[in-house]
């Protein structure tokens, strides 16, 4: 996956040489390095530890009507699947027959749940009771890492400090962009954003290859809120190996009980947390 922002890099060269208008609103302010507050840190307790599948290669989590969905990556492995939060096991799980796609973030808008590709510039669509069979393949312009929705708009994010608001194109079998937010803190943009929740007005937002979790004001893409998670699996696992691709990534509310469920890459244990703050 070390190969994310480069090729990112040159998609951006050769959008660069294109003197076509975007089709998306491109006026909103991308956030200053000086002005901003620090994001205040976001303070949690854990309330429940749950095993998790440590072959999972975790990229995306949703909480829908009592149920946690899933999404895994890594080519011929990369599934669907409806978990068992109590045990971590699957109830159901699709393995996308493809061998050649990665898995990425997933989401459910609207009755259906969509899960972003990596690089295939793919976006698979399930009706939310048969996850076994995709019921549409749109196509996605860039890289995919996370998704989410604010019940208006998916969102989605590439591996930098952007956000994708877009829509769904029926007829082209597309997604149209309709504006892209930058994220920033005080220090500047925040880019490797990842795995996305959002709660409550806010987007939540792993960072690859970080121990935080960033808040997101979506009126303005400033990063409002931090939560530091550095050494929570060591704390409650503290034999477990892991390598290196193992890092925090997936993110889960549950509007009903106000919990928040964490975990990551090859972890063997998810989080049941509340936040305080």
């Amino acid at each position: 996956m070390v190969n994310k922002l480069l090729i990112y890099a040159a998609f951006i060269i050769l959008v660069s040489c294109n003197n076509s208008t975007p089709d998306y609103d491109t006026s909103l302010p991308v956030p200053g390095n000086n002005n901003l507050p620090a994001p205040q840190p976001i303070t949690f307790t854990i309330e429940a530890v749950y095993p998790h599948d440590a072959k999972a290669f975790t990229q995306g989590l949703q909480f829908y009507k009592g149920k946690l969905y899933e999404g895994t990556g890594e080519p011929r492995q990369s599934t669907l699947r409806v978990v068992d939060i109590k045990t971590g096991n699957p109830e159901k799980e699709y393995l996308i027959p493809d061998t050649n796609i990665f898995g990425e973030g997933i989401t459910i808008f609207k009755n259906k749940i969509y899960q972003l590709t990596w690089q295939n510039h793919k976006i698979f669509i399930y009706n939310i009771d048969d996850i076994m069979h995709p019921v549409a393949t749109y196509n996605w312009s860039v890289e995919g890492w996370g998704i989410t929705n604010d019940g208006t708009n998916l969102i989605i994010s590439d591996g930098t400090s952007k956000l994708y608001y877009v829509q769904p194109d029926d007829a082209k079998k597309e997604m149209k962009t309709i504006k892209v937010l930058t994220v920033a803190d005080n220090h500047g943009e925040l880019d490797s954003l990842n795995e996305l929740e959002y709660i409550n007005g806010y987007v939540f937002a792993n960072r690859w290859y970080n121990n935080h979790i960033v808040k997101v004001d979506t009126s303005n893409g400033h990063a409002v809120g931090m939560m530091d998670l550095t050494g929570l699996l060591h704390q409650y696992d503290p034999n477990h190996q892991i390598g290196e691709e193992g890092v925090l990534n997936g993110i889960a509310y549950d509007s009903a009980t106000k919990k928040l469920y964490i975990t990551g890459k090859h972890w063997p244990k998810m989080f049941e947390m509340k936040l305080n703050n």
